[in-house]
């Protein structure tokens, strides 16, 4: 199993909606690394979602619930399924990310901008650590 991170402006579409709908299609990426993320994503795949704009955090848990394939509105561009898992609570913050030297090479510190990025596995130590309970 692969991680990732997939990031939305809880504005547009936030945890709630993913817990309420079940399964969402992860669409609207443009940006060439984070297509290679999505392009790199199988079913079973660990998500861990993410709020963007003011929140900042990590806030729950999805599995990938579909191969990715073209998007049918631009073929240039890959989308997928997700499939709700969990809520983390608390959220884990971008600063407390940040706080942490040994991610000082994730993406997510680096360019906090990419929307879907690949997880590094001392990321996914250090979350099965704080959320020992969660199916990470």
């Amino acid at each position: 199993m692969n991680y990732y991170l997939a990031k939305s402006d809880p504005e547009e579409y936030a945890l709630n909606d993913l817990e309420r709908d079940q399964k969402t299609t992860w669409d609207g990426v443009k940006n060439p690394q984070a297509l290679q993320a999505i392009r790199a994503m199988q079913p079973g795949d660990l998500v861990f979602f993410y709020h963007s704009g003011g929140q900042s955090s990590v806030v729950g848990l999805a599995k990938v619930a579909s191969a990715p394939r073209p998007d049918p509105k631009n073929e240039k561009l890959a989308i997928i399924d997700l499939a709700f898992l969990a809520r983390l609570d608390p959220p884990t913050t971008l600063a407390e990310v940040k706080a942490e030297p040994q991610f000082a090479d994730f993406l997510l510190v680096r360019n906090s901008r990419l929307s879907t990025m690949p997880v590094p596995p001392n990321f996914v130590a250090w979350m099965r650590k704080r959320y020992p309970k969660a199916k990470i």
